[in-house]
């Protein structure tokens, strides 16, 4: 199994960095996991800024040069590993920049006739792990789930993932918050994962 790991934090003195290095120490321990890649979108200085003009329209996205390092990352995964944090109930504007521009037509999904597209990413997972300052629960008894139906619903089920997992830790900002359970949680799951 092929894993990308898209990280989107910009501080690696931070507990979104202590979770992306227990994602990545249960990777390199993992039987099933063959190849591992990191995309550290802050890092590398990605520019989440969409532009569309004359010479460059949104049609084309998917044939874009300045994009092509990071399709050719999406089509090599069998597995996409998002760590970030919720803010204000969603991911960051770094993250969705990236999925504006990478998850286009005619390479994550193709138009057809009806109400569903035809997704091209088929056959991969996704895991998203996320941190938030506020209770574990607040996406879902006050936010109607909007978090994961965005990912699940609104993105990765319309481009043919069908298969994702959250991991959605709250009070991260606590005392209280059982940092160290939740670290261990996570480099557990990726130890063992299968797919």
């Amino acid at each position: 199994m092929k894993t990308l790991i898209i990280y989107t934090y910009p501080n690696h003195k931070s507990l979104n960095y202590a979770f992306l290095q227990e994602v990545i120490k249960g990777c390199n321990e993992n039987p099933y996991i063959k190849e591992l890649q990191v995309l550290d979108l802050y890092e590398e200085e990605f520019n989440p800024l969409l532009v569309f003009n004359e010479e460059k329209r949104r049609r084309d996205m998917y044939r874009d040069q300045n994009l092509e390092k990071y399709r050719d990352q999406i089509t090599w995964a069998d597995k996409i590993v998002f760590v970030y944090p919720i803010w204000w109930g969603r991911p960051p504007a770094m993250l969705m920049g990236y999925i504006d521009q990478l998850f286009a037509a005619n390479f994550a999904y193709k138009d057809k006739k009806g109400l569903f597209p035809d997704g091209l990413l088929t056959g991969k997972s996704v895991v998203c792990v996320s941190t938030m300052k506020g209770p574990t629960k607040y996406p879902l008894l006050w936010l109607n789930n909007a978090h994961k139906i965005l990912m699940r619903k609104a993105l990765f089920n319309f481009v043919g993932i069908k298969k994702v997992k959250f991991f959605e830790f709250g009070n991260m900002e606590s005392e209280k918050g059982r940092q160290v359970k939740k670290l261990e949680k996570i480099y557990r799951y990726f130890k063992k994962v299968a797919y």
